[in-house]
């Protein structure tokens, strides 16, 4: 197996010219302006294939969920109408790992692993939600193994749904509560760790979201990683926004 096999791969077609990327959109009932900016997206885009990047939702407490009537079942109608018109790709993020086949099944979703190379118009992309690269984070990344187990999810699906939105509001407040720490000091994606990975992946560019640090670092040898932007559609100015890869290359694209 070559070091390019080790990671998954997706050919676009052809017949795709523009693809959009986008994450961290942390979607919530309370917080209507970026639903609604995100479903003017998805109504409007011209793009030929979407790729989300993780953490479309502030929080998932299991696909059952959208059963219910609620935030949850309109976001599955949006995503199920913006499927039937093209294909649209989901990335595991830290806030929705619990997202699962039966979701994905229910709106047309393509569930895509972390990280995935998109060959699109001769180049190779890596795409990740980004989480994985920051090294420095340790505590965050000895909860993300936790909550990834099988195990650990098997069990906390099995809970009845509210008390999953109980533990799930318990766990956004911890992670609030850690934000608003004196001198805490926000972790970074690792350059060493994020070179290997193009280098494995036969790649020049990796884009990633998480950080809520959007911008473009040149790695050294032709490498370089775009960060993608956070939604806030309620921010003053507001921040909602997409990255467009065309034949042209890459460039950020406000969504209005």
């Amino acid at each position: 197996m070559s070091d390019q096999a080790a990671f998954a791969e997706l050919v676009a077609p052809a017949a795709w010219r523009t693809v959009d990327l986008l994450s961290d959109l942390h979607l919530q009932a309370d917080e209507p302006a970026t639903f609604d900016a995100w479903r003017g997206y998805l109504q409007t885009t011209p793009a030929d294939a979407l790729f989300i990047l993780g953490d479309l939702f502030e929080v998932w407490i299991g696909d059952d969920a959208t059963a219910l009537p609620g935030f949850e079942a309109r976001c599955a109608e949006l995503l199920r109408e913006a499927a039937a018109r093209r294909p649209v790709f989901f990335m595991h993020g830290n806030r929705d790992f619990l997202v699962g086949p039966a979701f994905a099944a229910q709106c047309g979703l393509t569930l895509l692993d972390d990280p995935t190379v998109l060959v699109l118009h001769g180049q190779r992309w890596l795409l990740s939600h980004g989480d994985l690269l920051c090294l420095e984070d340790t505590d965050y990344l000895k909860f993300r193994a936790q909550v990834r187990d099988a195990a650990w999810q098997r069990s906390f699906l099995a809970r009845p749904i509210e008390e999953r939105r109980a533990l799930a509001r318990s766990m956004r407040t911890q992670s609030e509560a850690r934000k608003a720490t004196p001198g805490m000091v926000w972790a970074d994606v690792d350059t060493d760790a994020a070179r290997e990975w193009l280098q494995r992946a036969g790649a020049r560019t990796l884009v990633h979201g998480h950080t809520h640090k959007p911008a473009e670092h040149a790695l050294g040898d032709g490498l370089r990683r775009i960060v993608l932007s956070d939604w806030d559609a309620a921010a003053h100015p507001p921040r909602a926004q997409v990255l467009c890869l065309s034949t042209t290359g890459a460039r950020r694209v406000d969504v209005r």
